[in-house]
C-alpha cells in the first residue's frame, strides 16, 4: 500500500532548519505568500506554490518529548475553520495509531518551517475508524496547541470543511507531502465516484505522506480528504477519499464543541 502512515514511526534525526523553526515562529501574514502561477492542466501533478491557500496546508511529524520534530514527516493536514480557530483535518489512519506527540508544520519546504511548529492537543477520530478501521471513515481532526498567543488560522487562515458536497460538482486541487520530498505538490482535476462512499482522483506521483492531503474546490472548500480505500490506494496516479457525509459532519461538530483536553 503507498500511504500506510503511522504515528509510532522509528525517529530519525530531523533537519536542523527545522528545529531551528520550531523555537522561531515567524508570524507572518498569509497575505505576503508569494502568488502562484494557479492550477494547470487537469490531472497533472506539479510542485505546488507558496501561495496564500498552499500555506494552509502543511506535513504531520512525530515529536520528541519537547515538541520538536523527531524524524521525517509521514502525513499531510489543512487548516479548516472553526470557531476556536484551531483545527487542522486529516486522514484518520494519519492519527488513529498508537498514542505519540505530534506536530503540524504548515507552509513546510526544504527544511524549515516559516509558518511555525504547532502541537496536537487533542484528536477526533470516528468510531467507525477506532472499531475496526473501516475505509469509509478514514477522516480525522485534531485541535492544535497556541503559539505565541496565536492560534494556527490567526496566522495560515483556513478553508471550510463541508460534507455533501455531491462528488465531481466541482474540480478539487490535491495538494500533500509525499515523504520522499521536502516540498508540496498539487494536482487539480475533477472527482468521480468509487461505489456510494467513496471518491477518486486520477493524479500521478501522490505517494506515501500523502494521506490527508485537502481536496479543495474553487469556492475554498474541502470536500475530501485523501485516504480512504486501501488508505489512499495502492498506486501512486489514484488517489481516494471517503465521501464526506453525516459521519464526518458528525466529527467536525465533536471537534469544534470540545473542551481541551490537558
Amino acid at each position: 500500500m503507498k500511504r500506510i502512515c503511522r504515528t509510532a514511526r522509528r525517529p530519525v534525526p530531523s533537519r536542523p532548519a527545522l528545529l531551528g523553526a520550531v523555537v522561531l515562529l515567524a508570524l507572518t501574514s498569509p497575505s505576503v505568500a508569494a502568488a502562484g502561477d494557479g492550477p494547470g492542466a487537469y490531472g497533472v501533478t506539479v510542485p505546488a506554490g507558496a501561495t496564500v491557500e498552499a500555506v494552509r496546508v502543511g506535513a504531520l511529524f512525530g515529536a520528541d518529548q519537547v515538541g520538536r520534530p523527531a524524524g521525517g514527516h509521514f502525513c499531510t493536514a489543512s487548516v479548516v475553520h472553526s470557531p476556536r480557530r484551531d483545527l487542522i483535518v486529516t486522514a484518520a489512519h494519519c492519527l488513529g495509531g498508537p498514542e505519540g506527540e505530534l506536530v503540524f508544520a504548515p507552509g513546510y519546504r526544504d527544511g524549515e518551517a516559516p509558518y511555525g511548529v504547532w502541537k496536537v492537543r487533542q484528536r477526533f477520530v470516528p468510531d467507525g475508524w477506532a472499531n475496526g478501521e473501516s475505509e469509509d471513515s478514514d477522516v480525522a481532526f485534531a485541535r492544535l496547541e497556541a503559539v505565541g498567543g496565536k492560534e494556527i488560522e490567526d496566522v495560515v487562515g483556513a478553508n471550510r470543511f463541508t460534507a455533501g458536497t455531491p462528488t465531481g460538482a466541482a474540480a478539487v486541487t490535491v495538494l500533500g507531502y509525499p515523504d520522499s520530498r521536502e516540498t508540496p505538490i498539487s494536482c487539480t482535476t475533477r472527482p468521480s465516484p468509487r461505489g456510494r462512499t467513496q471518491q477518486r482522483v486520477r493524479c500521478p506521483d501522490f505517494a506515501s505522506g500523502t494521506s490527508g492531503s485537502p481536496w479543495v474546490d474553487g469556492d475554498g472548500r474541502v470536500v475530501g480528504v485523501l485516504g480512504g480505500h486501501e488508505k489512499g490506494g495502492d498506486t501512486a496516479d489514484v488517489s481516494y477519499s471517503v465521501v464526506l457525509r453525516g459521519e464526518a459532519a458528525g466529527l467536525y461538530r465533536d471537534a469544534t464543541a470540545a473542551v481541551a483536553g490537558p
